[in-house]
């Protein structure tokens, strides 16, 4: 499928979402849903032309089917990711396994949506997406401290000591949320619907997938205490 490039989009545009996928019916349903939402759309159907297109257009997010004919979405996420680029992905994929879904988090995935699905859900698990992260949905409030840590919710900043940590909108977001709330013990169903905002498709593995994440990033001065068989909390 050729690049089907961006679609006229409204004055009130959110910001050009980039889809990559190789099925044309699929990438039109997805396309002709977050238009409508508001979203300007590009279309690329291969994760060569979607690295590329990340690089020159800077989309908001990217919603990146894993299944692609030159390179899987996977390798395209980790690209990303090591070349410092932090645009939120949500992968689409028709794989329903666990191991698939735990992987595709651990190499730096924002949410994950498994096939079939209604066009409905991938716009509200955008928007989902871009309010834990964006510019425009950022959480507002002054610097927030714990131990070593500090995190700036108003310019999406984290710090170990002084020297800064690169998070993913997803686990920042987990982040600000325990270290609003020091010593509260969140079960992993509360922070699903607190950071998620909706049922995630991983389930509870979501939630400790991402709390291995932030506490490899912030290394021994992560202050996220594990509750046995509740949950989790920061100590501050």
């Amino acid at each position: 499928m050729a690049d089907t490039g961006r679609d006229p989009a409204p004055a009130d545009a959110r910001g050009l979402v980039l889809v990559v996928e190789d099925e044309p019916a699929i990438a039109d349903v997805e396309r002709r849903y977050l238009a409508a939402a508001g979203f300007g759309v590009q279309v690329q159907s291969t994760g060569a032309a979607a690295l590329a297109a990340v690089r020159r257009d800077r989309p908001v997010a990217v919603v990146l089917d894993i299944g692609l004919p030159d390179v899987d979405g996977l390798a395209v996420c980790q690209q990303l990711r090591a070349a410092g680029d932090w645009t939120p992905v949500l992968f689409v994929t028709a794989r329903d396994e666990d191991v698939d879904r735990i992987l595709g988090l651990e190499l730096g995935g924002d949410d994950y949506l498994v096939k079939p699905f209604h066009p409905r859900e991938l716009v509200a698990r955008v928007r989902a997406v871009l309010r834990r992260g964006g510019p425009a949905g950022a959480t507002r409030g002054a610097v927030l401290a714990a131990g070593r840590v500090r995190a700036d919710p108003d310019e999406h900043r984290a710090w170990v000591d002084d020297a800064e940590v690169v998070l993913t909108a997803t686990e920042f977001e987990l982040l600000v949320h325990l270290m609003r709330h020091p010593r509260r013990v969140f079960d992993r169903q509360g922070l699903l619907s607190a950071v998620w905002g909706h049922a995630a498709v991983a389930g509870a593995r979501t939630v400790d997938v991402h709390i291995a994440a932030l506490r490899g990033k912030l290394g021994d001065a992560s202050p996220i205490r594990t509750v046995r068989g509740v949950g989790y909390s920061v100590e501050p």
